[in-house]
């Protein structure tokens, strides 16, 4: 059976060697620190107090549904679903309250303009 030291295995990784020497280096120097002045602020316990992540939950409580046909005629009433379309895109609250059926011009899509190439005639 081969066996190695353990000096051997160290001198064949010289990075392992010098992590070695530095962690018994720094564990000497730890070793040799003096011991902080205890002062009498120090020396008097602490009180720790207990607060519950759980103090303030509320369980879960499920609403009771509105009627489905009354809730199509509430819709319909602020303008069906261009009125909630125009209300997310941040259009004024006038628009947004005004009743389906008005007159109103279709908004142009949001973005920006682009000119069309121009078009090459052929010779």
């Amino acid at each position: 059976m081969f066996h190695s030291s353990p000096t051997r295995r160290l001198a064949a990784f010289p990075a392992l060697a010098a992590f070695s020497a530095l962690a018994t280096l720094s564990a000497a120097v730890a070793v040799a620190q003096p011991a902080p002045a205890k002062s009498a602020e120090a020396t008097a316990p602490t009180v720790l107090t207990y607060k519950s992540a759980l103090e303030g939950y509320q369980p879960f409580a499920d609403e009771k549904p509105i009627p489905w046909k009354e809730a199509n005629e509430t819709v319909y009433r602020r303008g069906g679903w261009q009125a909630y379309a125009k209300e997310a895109s941040g259009s004024s609250a006038a628009e947004a309250d005004s009743p389906k059926g008005a007159a109103a011009a279709p908004a142009a899509p949001p973005g920006h303009s682009m000119p069309m190439p121009a078009k090459k005639e052929k010779p």
